[in-house]
């Protein structure tokens, strides 16, 4: 389907400052550097400014300090926050097309006959929901979704292709060299406004419930262990993973395979580096990195060793310094 905006009807809906003709007609939203003459586009850093001039769109979306530079080229709208408009956009322009996913259930879902799901939810197709599960309003499982028994998924909620709520927890306890099976008797918990990426895994917990807090962002290929709890706001990017029961606090961002360990805390505001292994509790906002950086394999395998030495060096000092005087 093909469908157009006028620039006057966006900045109608949006808000934002327009320079330039309200009847221009928008026919989609592109990056600068491959925007053409019909295209809405934005410049939120600065670092690209460079592409402003060059680029063909028909509008830029600008924050104040690049509003010169922005009329210069031809139109633009101002707005605080050009990154958020920019996403206030991508959500007008979806709205005017068709539902990929309408209200109701498709006929290859499997829905428990116990489950409680919102009439206007969409349960795509192939997804499985099972006992006593429950679904809020306006929720979307797409497709090959699996729900287990006695989860619950609040209001607005979206849940891309594979990702699975409520599969076991990995709980063994060991007896005479083999495993014996810890049943996991406990749910999962996912508030309003949450989004969960393709083939992401939320296991249930053992005995409480896993617990996802309202507008957390999961993106794909994410594992959150049994009794973990993630506060409200949190993103986390590809290919993380938090061991079962850490907690981590309200408007946490966890870079792309970041990893955290069980039975830590992190505070509210904690930013993880990608890649950073998380091996203790974190107690103040701020950005954390452990990177052991690639290079040539041989400069490599130098520094590591010299690594494996800094504790005996730390000793050595320490002996040295109490010979000191004074």
């Amino acid at each position: 389907m093909t469908t157009t905006l006028r620039l006057g009807d966006i900045v109608a809906a949006l808000g934002g400052e327009l320079h330039g003709d309200a009847a221009t007609e928008i026919g989609g939203i592109a990056p600068l550097d491959s925007a053409g003459p019909d295209a809405l586009s934005f410049l939120s850093n600065p670092r690209y400014q460079s592409q402003l001039a060059a680029s063909r769109a028909a509008c830029v979306i600008v924050a104040p300090a690049m509003e010169e530079a922005a009329r210069a080229r031809g139109a633009c709208i101002v707005a605080a926050q050009p990154y958020v408009y920019f996403a206030q956009a991508t959500q007008l322009w979806k709205r005017r097309l068709p539902p990929a996913s309408p209200a109701g259930v498709h006929p290859s879902a499997v829905v428990d006959p116990t489950a409680a799901v919102d009439p206007s939810a969409s349960i795509g197709p192939l997804c499985v929901v099972g006992r006593g599960v429950r679904i809020g309003a306006g929720t979307v499982l797409t497709s090959r979704v699996t729900v287990g028994e006695g989860s619950s998924i609040g209001a607005r909620c979206i849940l891309h292709p594979g990702a699975v709520i409520g599969a076991d927890g990995f709980g063994f306890a060991p007896q005479d060299g083999a495993w014996i099976k810890i049943e996991q008797l406990g749910g999962v918990r996912i508030g309003d406004d949450v989004e969960v990426g393709a083939n992401s895994c939320i296991d249930r917990g053992a005995l409480a419930d896993t617990v996802v807090e309202d507008g957390v962002k999961i993106d794909n290929l994410v594992q959150i262990g049994h009794n973990v709890h993630i506060g409200r706001h949190t993103i986390m990017a590809g290919c993380s993973a938090v061991a079962g029961s850490a907690v981590i606090g309200a408007h946490c961002s966890i870079g792309g395979a970041a990893r955290i360990l069980g039975h830590l805390s992190l505070a509210d505001g904690v930013q993880v580096s990608v890649a950073t292994v998380v091996t203790r509790s974190i107690r103040q906002p701020g950005l954390y990195s452990g990177i052991f950086p690639a290079d040539d394999n041989a400069k490599w395998e130098k520094n590591a060793a010299t690594l494996k030495q800094l504790h005996t060096l730390r000793d050595r000092i320490k002996a040295l310094e109490a010979r000191l005087p004074g």
